[in-house]
């Protein structure tokens, strides 16, 4: 499916469709960090809505490595066991045919950009890393190039990548319990709702 492709389905099938990705995939260990899949992506979107964000950056937070969930349907190429190559595509597609807006999109496409342009930026963020994340860095294109780094500075969305990758590193806290989903459903139908059909 192109990646502009929507489907024809209802917001709340939608919300449906998305969810069910989190109920049958969220709990499995999210590739080698001490988090589940659903508790590093609930973890983000409430560290984004504690710092104010608004409703499509907390969606943004939450679906960011959404397409690790997806990966399984959509027969993606494994990262050598840290979850799928180009997920971030994979994620904002997949929401992106759903009716998610193109700017929620973007920032889950953008993520592993902000990872690069930071070990690019700041030599000291390589050292900081995790095992894992420095493992999918390579998957990832590695540490930017000053082009590419030129490049993703010119972004009008720039601060917000960097500030939503900077809430996924600190995602990753054992023993937080998940809270209820609810609220992030409704605020993805509500989101949907007042999407352009």
């Amino acid at each position: 499916m192109d990646k502009h492709t929507r489907l024809a389905i209802s917001p709340q099938q939608a919300v449906a469709q998305v969810f069910d990705l989190y109920e049958t995939h969220g709990h499995a260990d999210y590739i080698g960090e001490p988090v589940s899949q659903l508790e590093h992506m609930w973890q983000a979107a409430a560290l984004a809505e504690a710092a104010g964000a608004d409703d499509e950056v907390v969606l943004a937070a939450f679906f960011h490595d959404l397409g690790h969930l997806c990966a399984p349907e959509m027969a993606a190429e494994s990262m050598n066991g840290f979850g799928a190559v180009d997920h971030e595509k994979l994620g904002a597609d997949y929401l992106r045919a759903r009716g998610f807006s193109e700017r929620v999109a973007r920032l889950v496409e953008s993520h592993v950009l902000a990872k690069r342009y930071l070990t690019y930026k700041y030599p000291s963020y390589l050292r900081q890393l995790s095992e894992a994340s420095l493992a999918t860095l390579a998957f990832q294109g590695g540490v930017m190039s000053a082009t590419e780094a030129a490049a993703f500075e010119q972004d009008p969305d720039a601060d917000l990548v960097l500030q939503l990758r900077r809430w996924d590193e600190q995602a990753k806290e054992s023993d937080q319990p998940v809270g209820r989903l609810d609220h992030l459903k409704e605020l993805a139908l509500r989101h949907l709702q007042h999407q352009p059909a």
